[in-house]
Order: structure tokens, then sequence, then C-alpha cells
């Protein structure tokens, strides 16, 4: 049975659902020029993130991992302004397995158009099948996931599935894997004490050494 994608602002209003099907059939191609960009990056909102990365921002079309100990450290506010503009302009953004039920006001509050967010409320390696294919379909602006049985072979699957869609993929995953390989093209590290950010992998260049102090 195909997990199914849950409308946040429906959720919020009457509790309607939609089938992942319809989701993908709909083959909206992202539309890159609505999101402000150059060649191969698409700002992430954050100034001082941006001028440290060497692409200048999220690298396009490619898998970004987020390590964190533990849910509730910023790791929303740190793609708020992206899931703002690509839902302002129209595009699908799909949470994969949530750690849990995201809070309709605050999203809100970011400047999320809930009528574009949808939930796919799955498990194990089933999360990681619907996130391929929703990165696959090209009907998505941008897929966020929290894969729990993700090794090298299943990243590089949704790096590659990334690529073909032309999607913005984000996996958020413990920090614990800052010590494994990954074919991410980006991997930020978020600390707690300090609260920070720290760039461990990047395309296009070194990873930067200094931290970027995370507002909370």
């Amino acid at each position: 049975m195909l997990p199914t994608p849950l409308s946040l602002a429906d959720a919020a209003v009457a509790g309607n659902v939609v089938s992942l099907e319809s989701l993908l059939d709909r083959r909206r191609v992202w539309k890159g020029r609505a999101m402000p960009q150059q060649a191969g990056h698409i700002a992430t909102g954050h100034a001082t993130l941006d001028a440290l990365l060497p692409t200048g921002g999220w690298p396009e079309a490619a898998l970004s991992e987020i390590l964190l100990n533990a849910p509730g450290v910023g790791e929303l506010q740190l793609l708020w302004p992206t899931l703002a503009r690509l839902t302002a302009a129209g595009e699908r953004v799909v949470l994969v397995a949530p750690p849990g039920i995201p809070y309709p006001s605050a999203w809100l509050a970011a400047g999320v158009d809930l009528r574009w967010l949808s939930i796919i409320q799955t498990s194990g390696r089933d999360a990681l099948w619907a996130t391929e294919q929703c990165l696959r379909s090209g009907s998505c602006g941008a897929v966020l996931s929290w894969p729990q049985q993700a090794d090298d072979r299943s990243l590089r699957r949704l790096q590659v599935a990334a690529e073909t869609g032309q999607t913005l993929a984000f996996a958020y995953r413990p920090l614990k894997e800052a010590v494994n390989p990954s074919p991410a093209a980006l991997r930020i590290a978020i600390d707690t004490q300090p609260a920070q950010l720290r760039v461990l992998k990047c395309r296009g260049g070194l990873a930067p050494a200094m931290p970027v102090p995370l507002a909370r």
C-alpha cells in the first residue's frame, strides 16, 4: 500500500488527504526561475551561510544533509526561507516521515503557504522509497525526509533522484552520522552548545572552518 501524503493546510482545517498518485501525476515541473539564484545554487535565505558556501547557497537539484542530535534545535528554521519562496511560487513541498505533525501556525508565521505543503506518513524502507519517488517525479519544488534506515547506497539513490527530478532534497539525520562518508552535495551539522551551524562538506570547494551562529 502506498503511503498517503497529507496537506498540512487541510489537516489544520478539514482533515482532507491527497493520494500520492495524484501528487505525482500532476507532473508539475519545478520552475527554477521563481527562486532567487545563480547558476548551480539557490540562496538559503541566510546571508551569513550563503557567504560561506562556495556555491553561495543550496546546491541545485542535489541532496543536502542536515545533521542534528534531536528534533527542535532550529532545523526547520534553517529551511523556512527557502520553503516560503517555493510555496509562494506554487511549488509543492513534501515532508516524508517527519518526527511529528508540524505546527501550522509556526509555518504560516514563517511565510510558508500551507496549500502547497504535503506530508507522507510512513516509516523504514517505505520512507526512502517515497522520498525517491517524489524526487524523481519532477512534481515537487523540495522534498524533506527523516530517513531512519539510510545507508550509503540509499543516499546515492536519493542524490540521483534529486538530479533526475531537478528537485531540492533535504535529509535530516542523526549527528553521529557525521563520521561516515556521504554522497550528499552538502552536509551541515547543527550544534546546540553553542547554537551554531557547521558546514562539514560542500560542493565546489573546501568546507569553511568558520561556524555560523544559529538564531533560535
